[in-house]
């Protein structure tokens, strides 16, 4: 049997370093798995009792009769490896780590961790620093936290895995207090050996599990968290994460624009985006995304209808829709004449979105009416219904009222509860209405929803690096007219230019290129030229030497160095000006699109997508990375201006992305900025750059 299997279901369970005060940590795990009933053999070992809550304490592990299938290990830091040692001899499948004091102190507590892997040889550890782990759906508590001491939780289809063990308690109490049941609460911690991506992909095979809800910290193994997720994606199992460390506050200098805009946050929406992770981005989200999802129901579509006893209620929960980009249209026709016919009166406003069916929460039968005519309704895909105080003088009612619906449609159905009546929303969320306190927490719902029904997994292992023959190349930072050269390697167009030395070459260049051209300072040490002084646009053979002597005396000011080359380029006045980059760090390499030029570190309207592990981006996701920006239509002829050649761009963003897969890790950073989107049928030209090599 899989040991992950084992460790959630186990036959029996050794408790190592049991107290027989229940009070205390060290006795809960056993109190808890005798309360909530559990089957197997319990085994508390400690040589200072003889027994613990009625069962028979044995003095070592190797006094167990049998093999345990886990072990919980309740001692310190500096004895816990013992344990683990011994349960590994005696052929557990698992241990149970609960000992703070490991890598999150220091050097000192990573080789703890170390101590523990050696010590555990095949068997697996969950922990160190883990609360452990609670699987409710058979009554099996695995576990020391205080967030257990309640009487009754609510069993579900969510299972949630947490970096932290405080936030799983806090999870779990609060999915009890709101009636959401939960399958599974893992806390992996310190993740020493099992990890987020062990247990999703355990999960996802899980037939009592549904969705996956993750507390992440940080991914420690990125390739198998990305299997792992994709399996739940193929399975139809949606995974949904809260990730902390949202602040670009510690993202790192780098020398291109790319590191500064891409930061690792953005890297972990990127790959959340590609693999078809729902991001919760508040803590609340967490519960509120699953919560709708658990009950199956698809949303195909962005038109809300909002059934309302409230009209303020009403009002709030369509502006906060409508703002997350969801429509909530009127009442067709028909749907309307069906509206009418309830006999409502001067009770009800039906003719308008929301629907305002002022004393619905005293009377099921027109309740029943309207909730039925808006799921058959053609025109809405989904529906919110908000619960006044007028619903509150019979809950039970009115909830019995709104689930008599639900065999009727398939289309998803969640409540607002409007007054402060955390009893009513909890009646709902266990007759399958998910509810929500807060207007904004059903709009993260919906779009959880909507994001899991559009998703469609596209397999990026299809996309084989072409390889292109190159030259030795030297490390460190190429010059602007170096990084060209190789961009042009793997198809990628670079204006024309000259490099020169002095005033006459400069000169001689300008006439040669015609017409107004551009002066740069050329440097492998100074990357960002405008800041020192080393960029001139609009010069003329003319004015050429004018320019060359500011520039030089210039850049002499703001480096201190006398600079020795430059380079004279065709001045490019028309097209659209892009940046594309290159981010590398745990999680992958990144590829960055976004509006180019000097601002492009201000305006920050950038995408990025993900390298697949030996691969390059496809057409598809390059033309994709395009239409994310917000400044698309300006490339789609915004306004009547000319459309850019996207199909170029496109070419050269599968190029790029080709050239940072083959150099791999050697290539530390690479930026084209700007690249040059030429109006349609003239291509893309490449008018700066920067190459940073291992």
């Amino acid at each position: 049997m899989n040991p992950i299997h084992r460790l959630l279901k186990p036959q029996s369970v050794a408790v190592i370093g049991a107290s027989a005060d229940p009070s205390k940590t060290a006795g809960r795990p056993v109190a808890y798995l005798k309360k909530l009933g559990f089957k197997g053999d319990i085994f508390p070992v400690n040589p200072k009792s003889i027994e613990i809550n009625g069962l028979k304490c044995y003095p070592d592990i190797a006094s167990i009769p049998g093999v345990p299938d886990v072990g919980i290990i309740l001692l310190g830091a500096e004895r816990a490896h013992l344990a683990v040692s011994d349960l590994a001899l005696k052929g557990c499948a698992a241990a149970i780590v609960l000992a703070s004091g490991y890598g999150e102190t220091g050097e000192e507590g990573a080789a703890r961790q170390r101590q523990l892997i050696e010590a555990a040889g095949k068997m697996r550890i969950l922990g160190p620093n883990t609360i452990g782990l609670v699987n409710l759906t058979d009554n099996i508590v695995l576990s020391a936290t205080g967030a257990l001491e309640m009487d009754h939780f609510p069993v579900g289809s969510i299972g949630v895995v947490s970096q932290s063990g405080g936030i799983m308690g806090s999870l779990l109490s609060r999915a009890a207090a709101r009636g959401i049941g939960l399958s599974k609460l893992i806390s992996t911690s310190n993740e020493v050996d099992l990890e987020l991506a062990d247990f999703v992909d355990h999960l996802v095979d899980d037939p009592a599990t549904k969705v996956i809800a993750l507390y992440v910290e940080t991914i420690r193994n990125p390739d198998k968290f990305r299997n792992a997720c994709i399996k739940a994606a193929l399975a139809g199992k949606p995974v949904v994460a809260f990730k902390i460390g949202r602040s670009e506050a510690g993202a790192r200098a780098a020398i291109s624009h790319t590191g500064a805009m891409a930061g690792a946050d953005r890297m972990y929406d990127a790959l959340f985006k590609q693999i078809g992770v729902i991001r919760a981005h508040t803590f609340s989200d967490l519960l509120d995304i699953p919560l709708a999802l658990a009950t199956e129901r698809k949303l195909n579509g962005n038109r809300i209808a909002v059934l309302t006893s409230t009209g303020g209620a009403g009002t709030l929960v369509s502006d906060d829709l409508g703002v997350d980009g969801f429509d909530t249209p009127a009442p067709d026709p028909i749907t309307a004449n069906t509206l009418r016919a309830l006999n409502t009166g001067a009770e009800a406003v039906l003719d308008r979105n929301p629907i305002d069916v002022t004393l619905a929460g005293l009377k099921p039968d027109l309740l029943r009416g309207a909730i039925n005519a808006l799921l058959s309704s053609p025109t809405y895909d989904g529906l919110v219904i908000v619960v006044g105080s007028s619903g509150l003088a019979m809950p039970e009612l009115m909830a019995g009222a709104i689930q008599d619906c639900l065999p009727h449609s398939n289309k998803p159905v969640l409540a607002y509860i409007s007054p402060h009546a955390p009893g009513v929303g909890e009646i709902l969320t266990k007759r399958g209405v998910p509810a929500y306190a807060a207007a904004e927490s059903c709009t993260s719902a919906f779009s959880g929803m909507r994001y899991f029904s559009q998703f469609k997994y596209q397999n990026q292992q299809s996309t084989v690096l072409k390889r292109t023959k190159i030259s030795d190349l030297k490390s460190g930072p190429m010059n602007e007219a170096q990084a060209k050269q190789l961009f042009t390697l793997f198809g990628l167009p670079s204006v024309t230019e000259r490099i020169v030395q002095n005033i006459q070459e400069a000169k001689a260049a300008a006439v040669e290129l015609g017409g107004k051209v551009v002066l740069k300072l050329l440097s492998s040490e100074i990357t960002h030229k405008s800041d020192v002084g080393g960029v001139a646009i609009g010069i003329t053979p003319e004015t050429m030497e004018a320019s060359f002597l500011a520039m030089t005396k210039q850049v002499q000011s703001c480096t201190g160095k006398q600079p020795d080359q430059f380079l004279v380029q065709e001045m490019v006045s028309e097209g659209i000006e892009l940046i594309l980059g290159m981010h590398r760090d745990v999680l992958g390499t990144g590829i960055l699109l976004g509006m180019g030029g000097v601002t492009a570190e201000l305006f920050k309207d950038t995408t990025l997508r993900l390298l697949p592990p030996g691969g390059c981006l496809t057409a598809k996701e390059a033309l994709a990375m395009a239409m994310d920006l917000k400044t698309w239509p300006l490339l789609d002829g915004f306004r009547g201006r000319p459309k850019a050649d996207v199909d170029a761009l496109v070419n050269a963003i599968i190029a790029f992305s080709e050239m940072t897969g083959q150099l791999g890790d050697r290539l530390i950073e690479a930026e084209i900025n700007p690249i040059f989107v030429m109006p349609e049928g003239r291509g893309v030209k490449v008018a700066d750059g920067v190459v940073v090599l291992a």
